[in-house]
């Protein structure tokens, strides 16, 4: 079973920058897009950021200008760097795969960002 795995999260200090990462343990086929989300303590998931497999972008107004989503078709990444933190940005975040069949979800990372 394929498993998308998470990596780069942590503590940071507001102002600061984190590089998020998410791989596919297995090829997968037919990627239509991918993307972040966030679920802070309380709040319903939200999405982040996505990328098509046609390289367009759509992002949350809270964190545009701050956070880039880029992708590694070749790797089957897809990565999201965040820059300019706020305290508010202080969530579990998910990454997530869309196929025609099927969407495939990381199993969370914890990023906190100290005021």
């Amino acid at each position: 079973q394929v498993q998308l795995v998470e990596s780069g999260g942590g503590l940071v200090q507001a102002g600061g920058s984190l590089r998020l990462s998410c791989a596919a343990s297995a090829n997968i086929a037919s990627i239509n897009a991918m993307g972040w989300y966030r679920q802070a303590p309380g709040k319903q998931r939200e999405l982040v950021a996505a990328i098509t497999s046609g390289v367009s972008t759509n992002y949350a107004d809270s964190v545009k200008d701050r956070f880039i989503i880029s992708k590694n078709d070749a790797k089957n990444t897809v990565y999201l760097q965040m820059n300019s933190l706020k305290p508010e940005d202080t969530a579990v975040y998910y990454c997530m795969f869309m196929t025609a069949l099927y969407d495939y979800w990381g199993q969370g990372i914890q990023v906190t960002v100290s005021s």
